[in-house]
């Protein structure tokens, strides 16, 4: 069991590095109501910025996550989600001097709640989902003027231990102890492949170009 968890965070954290892909890909969901379009230069700085810290992120967050699952699965890894992946993440949004979230339109954390920003770039994703397209990060100026930094995350198997349907994925003993620390918990059902969310990442306001 420990060799296929690491088999599955090694390969997750490779399909997360594909999402990343060239200039011309990574304007698509949403961008188009951006406020300002960046140079190509500055889209590609914040495109390699950004891979750099969802991937470092994504790999803090599986690895830990990954042991709770090996030492007791979902009735130990539950707590650690509510306990320690703020935390870290606010750790490492202050290191890499960005604000990194992961957001969703069917949270569990409260927390994580979408932005109306965030929301219509999370609908746009899902529409193009539904049409079968290839979804890619993107790089806009935010209508506060942070760069933003937004790519798509979706369901890996070990991801259905916690979010799978109830009954077969999940079990319903492990639900009721999610539903205890997430009463309003709506990120459940979801199969291998599907759209769970998006990487959220926010750098300081630059000057306009």
């Amino acid at each position: 069991m420990p060799k296929y968890l690491n088999l599955i965070g090694i390969l997750t954290i490779l399909a997360a590095l594909s999402y990343c892909s060239g200039p011309a890909e990574d304007r698509q969901a949403g961008e188009a109501d951006a406020p300002e379009q960046l140079s190509e230069e500055t889209r590609q700085k914040y495109l390699k910025q950004g891979k750099t810290i969802a991937s470092a992120t994504f790999a803090a967050l599986s690895g830990n996550l990954q042991a709770a699952l090996q030492r007791g699965g979902v009735e130990e890894a539950a707590p650690y989600c509510q306990t320690v992946a703020m935390p870290l993440v606010d750790s490492l949004s202050e290191a890499y001097n960005a604000r990194i979230r992961r957001t969703s339109l069917k949270v569990r954390n409260p927390q994580d709640e979408p932005t109306a920003e965030e929301r219509r770039i999370l609908e746009a994703y899902h529409r193009q989902a539904e049409a079968g397209k290839a979804l890619k990060p993107q790089i806009h100026r935010m209508e506060n003027g942070e760069i933003g930094f937004f790519a798509p995350i979706h369901v890996m198997s070990l991801c259905l231990k916690c979010h799978g349907k109830v009954g077969e994925d999940l079990s319903a003993k492990d639900y009721a102890l999610i539903k205890e620390l997430y009463p309003q918990d709506e990120a459940i059902g979801y199969a291998e492949g599907d759209l769970r969310g998006m990487w959220s990442i926010a750098f300081a306001a630059q000057p306009a170009e």
